[in-house]
């Protein structure tokens, strides 16, 4: 005879309710630890931040850190070069996806389905694998330190097209049939009757794209020579290999790159969750 150990808690959805609550006030508190203890630092003296046993609560503040990272380095650059970085790869990749994803969904031609699996699986090929054969293209293409090279690369991705075809699939024909007897060709239909009701769909995409773009580290590092091109993710490093480790001004200038993203989420987060239903982690 076997006991349903959750038997107690399915009888008292109170106790359950509290219980959960209780388990994402501790998740939520242990998340914010590094970033609470990496805005103290951000505010201490030189000194105590480089002490042998340091105290993360600075006894003095020292607001001026601000400007200092700003002096060091070129901050706000770095920041304007990440978002056009950021921007233009979330505007080309939405753009790319939903015609690919609309193509998936709805045009009929011979190999889709197999076209569309081998286009799935390059989903199991980590990154770092086609860095070294994209570097030797756009270095071919004279794209070493240069926008479009920073851009295009990142421009076309399985994963958005995944996203926006399963969205695509759940939007009932008979709109896109009526359209087409009111006269629509088939853009004019995708344009004006698929696109507006994909928007959801659409703007998750952009915002799981946009924040991926903001923290990469690996292509920009790779690609980006100067000042010109550099984003905030490698201006963080050229920082510690300017300076030393002069911890506080580090980890202020993090802390700088990262309230963009966080003000990002407070505006988006209900993007978040649907992203989470339509990409089948919510069990659609």
């Amino acid at each position: 005879m076997t006991t349903n150990v959750l038997a107690p808690l399915q009888k008292n959805p109170v106790a359950t309710r509290k219980l959960v609550v209780f388990a994402c006030f501790v998740v939520t508190a242990v998340t914010l630890v590094p970033v609470v203890m990496m805005v103290l630092v951000a505010f201490q003296s030189d000194a105590e931040s480089m002490a042998a046993r340091p105290s993360f609560w600075p006894s003095t503040w020292h607001p001026e850190n601000l400007t200092r990272a700003f002096d060091l380095v070129p901050l706000g650059r770095y920041l304007v070069n990440t978002v056009i970085f950021a921007a233009g790869t979330t505007l080309l990749e939405t753009v790319t996806a939903a015609l690919a994803a609309y193509a998936f969904a709805r045009l009929q031609f011979p190999g889709r389905t197999w076209l569309f699996g081998i286009y799935l699986a390059t989903l199991m090929i980590p990154s770092q694998v086609t860095l070294i054969p994209q570097f030797v293209l756009v270095a071919k293409l004279h794209g070493i330190d240069t926008w479009p090279g920073m851009i295009l690369p990142h421009a076309f991705t399985a994963l958005g097209v995944f996203l926006l075809r399963q969205f695509f699939l759940g939007i009932p024909r008979d709109y896109e049939e009526a359209a087409r007897l009111d006269g629509a060709n088939r853009w004019q239909a995708f344009i004006r009757v698929i696109v507006p009701l994909a928007v959801p769909a659409i703007a998750t995409l952009a915002v799981f794209k946009f924040i991926g773009q903001w923290n990469n580290l690996l292509w920009p590092l790779v690609v980006s020579n100067s000042e010109a091109t550099r984003t905030a993710a490698v201006g963080l490093q050229v920082f510690q290999d300017t300076n030393g480790t002069q911890w506080n001004l580090l980890l202020m200038a993090a802390t700088i790159t990262t309230v963009p993203l966080i003000v990002l989420f407070f505006l988006t987060q209900r993007w978040f969750v649907k992203g989470i239903t339509m990409s089948g982690l919510g069990g659609r």
